[in-house]
């Protein structure tokens, strides 16, 4: 038979095959096997070759022939189809089984004597070879179905492609990781499943200098691949290993929810074997980070993977019984001492505490049946540990928050007389251990023995943490019991006057004293009672000496022995040694953490609390002159905490915090920042609310500061308080929201996420909170957009910031009336879109600005939220900006200019009925006058419909011959009235010549043709260091001068007062003419009258049309120069010249009265003068409280103010 009628039936066969395959998953092993079979036959057919040197292989040509030509049907499939998915399975599987079939005839082979050592090729590798090599040039087709078929078609078959050659892995592996940077996620993430398969196939050391590894590569993916699918594709197929376990965990704090969910169902719940595997750092990250998450669905796949993990460790427990946990046992089945031990696998001594309290909180919530197994018999306390005395305290705060008493009650815990002996016990036992602490120090003066030491320092920190844990296991207790109150009051009493307590246990003790003490005034008299007998001088010895807590003496004879030693005199600190002043020294430190710990628990004021005078003037106010920072800074914060309850020490302290916060140094700035944003907080009304002067003082220094501050901390403190006073409405100054706004996005901070995480919640609260607040926003767009814009072209190499555009979509979003919250009573519509378009419209008439700036504001244009229901006046607004653009200042890019015509076009079409019945002179008024200076446009005439606009050129043109003769006439008047001063004044003549260029500088401005020229706002003549945000420097463009054919007049001389006081009141009104000549065609100019605004970051440079005489003959080209780079002033119509000179002479007259005075200007000499000064005043409030008031300040302090 021929070979061809042999092979006539491999179609037929092949493709009913593949047409089974598709309907159903359960066919293909049968169909597996029946394909193999076919193929089988179809190897069997060769020819012979024409040389006579081998055979042909027709038949297996001929089934892969068939058989690609089925695949290939498949490959143009799009994703979705099931039966397309099936066929790709099919071939997988297919592959597999073909693999299978080899392995096992060369097992039979193995032990076989016919087997052929040189046959390495087999049917099936010649099949698997060509079938790859023909997958693999779909990787780079055109078609996006093609290259997904392919490539999951690959990623079926890789792990079942037996033995190929190193050429074709190689070109396997190039060709998938160039598939990781295909632009479908489909395909990224088929390539991602495919090349983690061959992590086992590959050796690093293989891999050529420079090249990554596969598994290098896959980790690059995990972090930085964009899409989520990508990554979660890496995440679950790279191997869980040492060398993996960071790139897998930070996925913890990935953005996408449905990634970190699969940290911990897929990579940690399925790969990881025990807990143990991961350090303490990465069991606290993840359980930080999984039981904090935002999702609900992530925090439950967090609480099962804990569940886990204490299911591990709790079968760990029972198979060695727990012999490491201590001797006490109890009726708990080994749940206790399994989560003791689960504990040990968090750090309790440091801030892993909250994080290990999290844990066992989530599986007593989980699992309820947990906290019925707790009992704690009473060798319990006797062994304490810090694992199981924080398990104790967690199940106890557990069952108050749930209020299920009858829990406790089974859980046998001790009532509160006999917990204060215990407590007792642990403070005895951590006395004996600062005993051993100091016998060693003295044993070992002068060695190096470290290791003694640590083990001892070890052994202190587990007893302070046990002693904290019982401590607020304390607070949980009740104390109906009398005589267990009075124990506990004991205890708590002694270790608080114990000169070695350890500082974290301080706030512990307060905290029960304030539990058990009947009110604030017996809690500070207590407190105040410890500090004198801490600050009683006595002999050290006596101190080292002391003896564990004696329970026989009575509190009778404590108070007397204690009254007699504050009868002992006390040394000066000049009568000390240097030992005796550190001593000293240290208990100040310790009394003052006593009276923050103290005055932080305190609601009452100051005047109710007489106690705290002695304290204040005996303690804080001495500590606060001292030179030591640490000793400063616990003084600062008490005297501020006394500033909170004390509202005239608060107003008198001010300047001594203000100087503090300018001149101290790092941690203590920061301490002394965090008081004054208190304070202004708390007495906003006396800070804020009397005098604008000092509000405006004290925000500009605050400014100043965050401005020139390099702390990342100091920097959040200050953005935080204003984001406070804010959101509560105490300022609503809008220097400080551009400021803020700035920072957000300000390069600087990118590293300080404690920052951008708080303006980050702050704008879109502040904005959405009320209209008035999208009010505010709206007022600082456009100087914000453009420091914005000066910011981002100022940006060095390493520094990355966003773009203007996405800035401008912020506030767009935060302006949005849609998102404002809704107000009961709604009077006024909200119509921060509408006047941010105004303020965008306006600004596109500046030529000045780029084409990459006017193309993000004609986008903006079209984002914001411009609908039916507006008033007449503010469509009437709108359409004078959108129809006079392109006639005053049209657009150079085609771009830019579509984007503008849409926009247009839109408006045009919602409000086409309101503008035809809209009249615009029934909304004529100074603010529409004004809004046609600012485009360079007359306001329309009244008569004659409202229709007929007057242009400038030509009221120039029609009142030019007066103007000329009255001005004239005015020179002569005034050159005649000089000359008779000059004669006057003899000597002092020299001085009116020595500014005879001002004054032909005036000649000239006076005389010279219209130009375009530009005129700056006031503001700008500002200092840039008085602005908390200084405006972006506008590019100057040199500006054409005409001379005029009239002949010029002498200079007329004139004072320099005179001079002087005319140009500071050009710069403060910087009032424009009202007539101006009309612009000539092509030319683009943008008039606008700037608006006299307070904040400096709305600062905007105005350009006019303003007329200019000739140069004088008499110039000098050094006066010229000089000329150029001044503003010209316009000349003064018939309309405006009484006008103008009565405001030369107001402003003439407001120039001799003295401007406020900046803010003070603090030095590090003048500290302690201040700190003198306020202890002075302190002292004689503290005197005669009621009788004398407050001492008022000077005019340099903030706060001088008095109830």
């Amino acid at each position: 038979m021929a070979p061809s009628s042999k092979l006539d039936d491999v179609h037929e066969l092949v493709a009913a095959i593949f047409e089974q395959v598709q309907a159903s998953l359960a066919n293909h092993k049968k169909n597996c096997v029946a394909l193999f079979k076919v193929h089988l036959k179809a190897a069997a057919v060769t020819q012979p070759a024409k040389s006579g040197n081998g055979v042909k292989l027709v038949g297996e040509k001929v089934f892969q022939d068939v058989f690609m030509d089925m695949v290939s049907r498949v490959l143009v499939v799009k994703k979705g189809p099931v039966t397309a998915d099936r066929i790709v399975k099919y071939v997988g599987a297919f592959v597999k089984f073909m693999n299978e079939k080899v392995l096992e005839a060369k097992a039979k082979n193995a032990s076989s004597s016919t087997r052929k050592d040189d046959e390495d090729e087999t049917s099936t590798s010649r099949f698997v070879t060509r079938l790859l090599g023909w997958l693999l040039q779909g990787f780079v087709a055109k078609n996006k179905n093609v290259r997904y078929r392919c490539i999951h078609v690959v990623s079926e078959m890789i792990s079942h492609l037996g033995e190929i050659d190193e050429d074709a892995y190689n070109q396997l592996r190039d060709a998938l990781i160039d598939r990781l940077n295909d632009k479908e996620t489909l395909i990224r993430a088929h390539a991602v499943i495919a090349l983690a398969k061959l992590i086992g196939t590959e050796d690093p050391d293989e891999v050529e200098q420079g090249e990554q590894t596969i598994l290098q590569t896959l980790l690059e993916v995990i972090s930085t691949d964009p899409a989520a699918e990508v990554r979660r594709a890496a995440l679950l197929n790279v191997p869980l290993a040492p060398s993996t376990l960071d790139a897998v965990l930070s996925r913890t704090r990935d953005v996408d929810p449905v990634t970190r969910k699969l940290v911990y169902a897929g990579a940690l719940g399925l790969k990881l074997a025990h807990p143990r595997h991961l350090t303490i750092a990465q069991r606290e990250q993840v359980v930080k980070d999984g039981l904090g998450d935002r999702e609900p669905s992530v925090r439950v796949a967090a609480g099962k993977l804990v569940a886990a993990w204490f299911d591990a460790v709790l079968a760990d427990t029972t198979e060695d019984g727990g012999a490491d946990l201590g001797a006490w046992e109890g009726d708990d089945g080994g749940v206790m001492k399994g989560l003791v031990r689960f504990l040990g696998l968090f750090d309790v001594f440091g801030p892993g505490e909250a994080i290990a309290v999290d844990a066992v909180l989530s599986i007593l919530t989980t699992r309820p049946d947990v906290p019925d197994a707790f009992v704690f018999p009473d060798a319990y306390w006797k062994a304490l540990s810090p694992e199981s005395a924080l398990l104790a305290r967690v199940f106890v705060e557990h069952c108050t928050v749930a209020k299920n008493e009858a829990r406790l009650e089974t859980a046998a815990l001790p009532v509160v007389t006999a917990f204060a002996f215990h407590i007792q016990d642990a403070y005895n036992g951590m006395l004996e251990v600062l005993q051993e602490i100091e016998t060693a120090k003295l044993l070992r003066a002068g060695l190096d023995d470290d290791e003694g030491d640590e083990e001892l320092d070890e052994e202190l920190a587990k007893r302070e943490v046990i002693m904290g844990e019982l401590l607020r296991i304390m607070l949980k207790l009740d104390y109906g019991d009398e005589i267990g109150r009075r124990k506990v009051f004991s205890v708590v009493k002694d270790m608080l006057a114990h000169p070695e307590l350890p500082p974290g246990l301080i706030e512990r003790c307060l905290d029960v004293l304030k539990e058990i003490m009947p009110s604030e005034r017996d809690l500070i008299r207590v407190i105040v009672e410890i500090v004198v007998e801490l600050r009683e001088t006595e002999e050290e010895d006596e101190i080292a000496d002391e003896l564990p807590l004696n329970d026989d003496q009575s509190d009778v004879s404590q108070a007397t022995i204690r009254r007699e030693k504050s009868a002992r005199k006390a040394k000066s600190r000049e009568e000390m040694s240097s030992e005796e002043r550190t001593h000293a020294d240290l208990t100040d430190i310790r009394c003052l953490m006593l009276c923050i710990a103290t005055l932080e628990r305190v609601n009452g004021t100051f005047e109710d609390n007489s106690t705290l005078e002695g304290i204040l003037g005996d303690l804080i106010i001495p500590s606060v002159k001292r030179k030591e920072v640490a000793m400063r800074e616990k003084a600062l914060v008490s005297l501020g905490l006394c500033c909170l309850i004390a509202k005239n020490m608060a107003l008198s302290s001010f300047q001594l915090f203000l100087s503090q916060a300018q001149n101290a140094p790092g941690e203590l700035k920061v301490q002394v920042l965090r008081i004054i944003m208190d304070l202004l907080i708390m007495y906003d009304q006396e800070f804020f609310g009397r005098s604008a002067d000092t509000a405006a003082r004290i925000l500009d220094f605050l400014l100043q500061i965050l401005e020139a501050e390099e702390s990342a901390e100091a920097q959040a403190v200050i953005v935080t308080g204003f984001c406070k006073l804010l959101l509560a409405g105490m300022i609503t100054e809008s220097r400080v929201l551009t400021c803020l706004a700035l920072m957000y996005i300000a390069p600087t901070t990118a590293e300080n996420q404690e920052v951008r995480q708080c303006l980050s919640y702050f704008f879109p609260v502040y904005s959405y909170s009320s209209p008035a607040n999208q009010e505010r926003m709206q007022a600082i767009f456009m100087p914000t957009f453009d420091l914005a814009v000066r910011m981002h072209d100022d940006l060095e190499d390493d520094q990355e910031m966003i773009s203007p555009y996405q800035f401008g979509q912020l506030m767009v979003d935060w302006t949005n009336p849609r998102k404002a919250a809704e107000i009961a009573v709604k009077d006024t519509q909200n119509l921060s879109h509408v006047h941010l378009a105004t303020e965008i419209l306006v600004a596109l008439y500046d030529s000045d600005r780029t084409s990459d700036q006017q193309k993000s504001l004609c986008q903006l244009l079209g984002q914001l939220d411009i609908e039916h229901g507006l008033d007449n006046k503010s469509i009437l607004k709108l359409n004078i900006l959108l129809s006079h653009h392109e006639e005053q200042c049209p657009f150079e890019n085609t771009a830019v200019e579509k984007i503008f015509d849409k926009f247009r076009n839109r408006f045009g079409r919602t409000f086409a009925k309101e503008l035809e019945e809209i009249d615009v002179t029934e909304h004529m008024d100074d603010e529409m006058r004004d809004l046609y200076q600012r485009i360079g446009m007359d306001a329309p005439e009244e008569g004659e419909g409202g229709s007929r606009r007057r242009s400038r050129a030509h009221g120039k043109r029609r009142s030019r011959d007066d103007e000329e003769d009255e001005e004239e006439d005015e020179e002569e008047d005034e050159a005649e009235e000089d000359v008779e001063e000059e004669a006057d004044e003899g000597p002092e003549a020299e001085e009116v010549v020595g500014d005879e260029r001002g004054q032909e500088t005036t000649q000239q401005e006076a005389g010279e043709e219209a130009n375009e020229v530009e005129v700056p706002d006031a503001a700008d003549k500002e200092s840039p260091s008085r602005s908390a945000t200084p405006p972006p420097a506008r590019p100057t463009r040199a500006r054409p001068t005409r001379q005029s054919s009239r002949k010029s007049k002498p200079p007329a001389k004139t004072s320099k007062t005179q001079l002087d006081a005319e140009s500071q009141a050009s710069d403060e009104e910087n009032i424009p003419p009202l007539v101006a000549p009309k612009k000539t065609k092509g030319t683009k100019r943008a008039a606008e009258v700037a608006e006299v605004v307070d904040p400096p970051v709305k600062r905007k440079r105005t350009r006019i049309k303003a007329p200019l005489k000739p140069v004088p003959k008499e110039a000098t080209p050094e006066d010229s120069d000089v000329e150029q780079n001044e503003p010209t002033p316009t000349k003064a119509t018939r309309a405006t010249k009484g006008r103008q000179s009565r405001l030369r002479k107001a402003k003439t007259d407001n120039r001799k009265v003295a401007a406020p005075p900046p803010p003070a200007d603090f030095s590090d000499d003048n500290d302690a003068d201040e700190a003198d000064e306020v202890a002075s005043s302190l002292a004689s409030q503290r005197s005669t409280p009621e009788a004398h008031p407050a001492v008022s300040p000077s005019s340099d302090d903030f706060g001088g103010y008095s109830d």
